[in-house]
């Protein structure tokens, strides 16, 4: 049962390495996170916010997805400059992925109420197996997991991001470097890369409804080469600025989800947020679904933020 096991593990990487290839994580608040995809949003909230969450995807299937995200970014005094540092923790069965990056952005602004900001993310990614599976007798002595195992890999990254207070575009490719871990070697297992250049573009607007409702739709375009186009939809209303509640709605080749989301302003500083998300495919024979907690601090030391911040 464990050779069987530890053949159908191997049989998911190697087809990870050739096929599709490591991507980034996608989160269904990607709208609250969107520093760890694009660098130019650094600082765009006008105050230093970090952002934690934690997703639990395909709760109940062993070895499923977890992952964790801290980021943290800021205007400097001269608020045309914004910098940021994101750490990605993404854990799927045996495998590990670490993503530590920096950011830099520069804002300029397009007519009267329109900025465009510029982004540039520099860092390093680490790829890790498992022990357990290192030390499996039938791998024990092949040279090719020694070498992609325990890997920093650096890469870079470059952004988009036109904004007013009212609405959002961004373009973005957060790592721009094919990394191919087994440095060009060819052995058993033919592959290029495991990390994979990735292209993103967002968007939103801010709809008043009335004096205290608001409705604010989303969009996310995730295209990744070698793998299927990834859509996300988002539909949020706001009230009294206080409560946000809404849907999402995923769809690529494999994992198309229904989501359901909910966001509190507990003070001017915190925000809590929850999603839950329902795959609409076979695997939800197998799962509950998909969990995602998110927790927003922003400190406000300052008079300089001039607008309500929706995204």
């Amino acid at each position: 049962m464990k050779s069987l096991k530890l053949k159908l593990i191997i049989f998911i990487l190697a087809n990870s390495w050739i096929g599709v290839a490591q991507q980034l994580p996608q989160f269904t608040q990607y709208m609250y996170n969107t520093i760890s995809i694009n660098p130019a949003y650094a600082g765009s909230r006008e105050t230093f916010s970090i952002v934690g969450l934690h997703r639990s995807q395909w709760v109940g299937v062993e070895g499923a997805p977890t992952t964790q995200t801290l980021s943290m970014h800021t205007p400097l005094r001269n608020d045309r400059i914004g910098v940021g540092l994101s750490f990605i923790n993404d854990e799927l069965g045996y495998e590990n992925f670490s993503y530590l990056y920096g950011d830099f952005s520069y804002t300029l602004p397009i007519g009267l109420k329109a900025k465009l900001a510029f982004g540039l993310k520099g860092g390093f990614t680490q790829y890790h197996i498992d022990q357990s599976i290192l030390n499996d007798p039938t791998v024990i002595n092949d040279q090719f997991f020694d070498d992609v195992s325990n890997r920093w890999s650096p890469n870079i990254g470059l952004g988009l991001y036109l904004h007013t207070n009212k609405w959002y575009v961004g373009l973005s490719a957060p790592r721009v470097l094919n990394t191919d871990y087994n440095n060009g070697r060819n052995g058993t297992i033919d592959y290029v890369a495991l990390e994979r250049i990735s292209y993103y573009a967002t968007g939103g607007y801010v709809f008043d409804l009335s004096a205290t409702t608001k409705f604010k739709p989303a969009v996310l375009l995730k295209a990744t080469n070698g793998a299927p186009l990834s859509f996300d939809m988002t539909a949020n209303f706001l009230f009294n600025d206080k409560f946000w509640l809404g849907g999402s709605y995923r769809i690529n080749e494999s994992a198309a989800a229904l989501g359901f989301i909910t966001d509190l302003q507990v003070s001017k500083q915190m925000r809590i947020g929850y999603a839950y998300e329902y795959p609409l495919s076979e695997l939800n024979t197998y799962t509950s679904g998909t969990h995602e907690i998110l927790l927003m601090f922003e400190v406000f030391k300052s008079k300089r933020i001039k607008s309500p911040r929706f995204f």
